[in-house]
């Protein structure tokens, strides 16, 4: 069924959604990306614009490949811009609320046989189905960022989702040449269920002093062969979006073993957020 999929909306132009966008353009497909900012759109096509030099420098693309990509490329400031996508990704702030007015607001607009995919990377799926009158075709997508050089999509049934509807899902993750691993609607699903507590300890170990920033990324990467150290990735990610998905792992389960880190806590109040505010645990 995933072959009929030609038109796809991303909606949310942050560094998920264009990353998202730009992965089902380069795989061929139509793609409408929505967002209620123009200077969000604006950054997402720069941002693309530059992910796609960068794989004309190695090869990767042609120059040809990469205006046809850019072409196939919308921005919209409306969600009725997807009355007729086939297709609907969700990548949105990480906040229930407002995810489950999206969908209800979604569901209106779709066409009745179109799945509604969210890019939650924790947040409860069957939530989100329940704010919609089509609860078999509301399922999760979880990329990873860098979405255009990461293989990994963490594929979340619902308590309704349909298998024919996880089946077009999972065709169209191999179709944009990535791997589908399926996981369970808990809170965090796996990769943030496993990571996030790794993430939490590892400040948990700055804030007791155990080791600087830098010694514990170290061990972590010279040790256990991770690619970069806990706390570099937590400022990749995002403090505050670190302390979002502990917050949801922690109420969801209700074990205070994800209880997050004070020292997180009074981060992400100070405003330092990692990479994208310029200062987290280390200085951009």
């Amino acid at each position: 069924m995933s072959k009929f999929i030609k038109t796809v909306g991303v909606v949310g132009a942050g560094t998920m959604g264009n990353g998202i966008a730009q992965a089902f353009a380069q795989a061929g497909f139509a793609v409408r990306l929505v967002d209620v900012a123009p200077a969000m759109l604006e950054r997402a096509r720069t941002s693309i614009d530059k992910s796609l030099a960068k794989f004309v420098e190695k090869g990767k693309l042609t120059a040809a490949d990469k205006t046809a990509v850019v072409q196939r490329l919308s921005t919209h400031e409306q969600l009725s811009a997807l009355a007729d996508a086939d297709y609907v990704v969700e990548a949105i702030v990480e906040d229930a609320g407002a995810k489950r007015s999206l969908f209800a607001q979604l569901d209106g607009i779709v066409g009745a046989g179109v799945i509604l995919a969210s890019n939650t990377s924790s947040i409860p799926i069957a939530t989100l189905a329940a704010a919609t009158k089509r609860p078999d075709k509301v399922l999760g997508m979880h990329f990873m960022n860098p979405v255009p050089l990461m293989t990994l999509v963490e594929m979340i049934r619902g308590q309704a989702t349909s298998d024919a509807s996880m089946k077009i899902a999972s065709d169209l993750c191999t179709r944009l040449g990535k791997t589908p691993i399926e996981a369970a609607d808990y809170p965090g699903f796996i990769a943030n269920r496993i990571l996030m507590p790794m993430i939490n300890e590892a400040i948990f170990a700055v804030m007791e002093g155990v080791g600087t920033p830098q010694a514990i990324d170290d061990v972590m990467k010279l040790g256990m062969n991770h690619p970069m150290g806990p706390l570099t990735l937590a400022d990749f990610i995002g403090l505050d979006v670190c302390l979002a998905i502990l917050n949801v792992l922690h109420d969801g389960l209700g074990d205070p073993k994800y209880r997050p880190c004070p020292l997180l806590r009074r981060m992400v109040a100070a405003g330092h957020l990692g990479r994208k505010s310029g200062q987290g645990f280390y200085p951009y």
